[in-house]
């Protein structure tokens, strides 16, 4: 049975390849590559030759997919992206789709995703995360997904356009405006960067350089810390059952600190409050 081989390529700097990434794409004939020119120059740079490129992209896909599966018949193929891995933000996720169906296997050669370093190098937190890739282009329906996600207790991962990542962190201003975000452009590249702060000071260094909006960005959103809104009237209730209990206020104020996340200060002054009025 023939094999699908899933190959992750380098996202800029063409060294971050693997080993095993390398081997493949020796041994195997076919490779489906989603623009035979960026394949060749990664395929020339290591000095592979005698491939058969299979064109697939977003506008054949559904095509090139019966292609590749009539190869897999008998010949292994290798699926690779124009850069990172495939399907993600990528075309190949029909191709895959299609070799499960059938039974053939599929077999993943990790290796570069650009989200993935992006956060790693961000200072974000990155126990949970959220990618959600290229946001739609008009701005109300990417506001709409924003709404969605940006108040979750994670770390967003966007794609970003040049001529567009200065309206998608206008727009997080709007939804979010001490939001901090990190933008990483050119990742891997000679000029990579990493621009960091609240949207305001985001937009305002893209306005101070404007030579800086261009090249491949990757944006990372993490939710401003928000108030949680306290209920006086259910923290009074429960400072009078703790004081039928003929605690002292310094003891209620420890309690009703813990039990709903305010300083001990706040908390001793609404005991009191709270003893002065009884």
């Amino acid at each position: 049975m023939a094999v699908l081989y899933v190959v992750a390529t380098p996202i800029g700097n063409l060294q971050d390849i693997s080993f095993r990434a390398l081997d493949t794409l020796k041994k195997v004939k076919y490779i489906a590559c989603e623009d035979t020119r960026q394949t060749k120059k990664l395929l020339n740079f290591y000095g592979i030759e005698d491939k058969h490129l299979i064109s697939y992209h977003e506008h054949n896909e559904e095509e090139a997919s019966e292609k590749i599966l009539k190869i897999l018949e008998k010949e292994d193929v290798a699926l690779v992206s124009d850069a990172g891995t495939p399907c993600i933000s990528d075309p190949g996720y029909r191709v895959v789709k299609k070799a499960r169906e059938n039974n053939i296997k599929v077999v993943p050669i990790p290796g570069p995703f650009a989200g993935a370093a992006a956060l790693s190098a961000s200072g974000l937190p990155s126990d949970k995360f959220l990618f959600l890739g290229f946001l739609p282009q008009k701005r109300s329906h990417k506001e709409k997904v924003l709404k969605k996600y940006i108040e979750l207790d994670a770390t967003l991962i966007l794609y970003e356009s040049p001529n567009r990542v200065m309206d998608t962190v206008d727009l997080i201003k709007d939804l979010d405006e001490k939001a901090n975000i990190v933008v990483a452009k050119e990742l891997t590249k000679i000029h990579e960067e990493f621009i960091i702060g609240n949207p305001f000071e985001i937009l305002d260094f893209f306005e101070k350089n404007p030579d800086k909006i261009k090249g491949e960005f990757v944006i990372l959103v993490h939710p401003s810390e928000k108030e949680a809104a306290i209920d006086e009237d259910e923290i009074k209730r429960r400072i009078i059952e703790l004081k039928n209990q003929n605690l002292k206020s310094n003891e209620i104020a420890k309690i009703i600190a813990d039990e709903y996340n305010l300083s001990k200060n706040q908390a001793y002054k609404m005991a009191l409050e709270s003893r002065n009025e009884s």
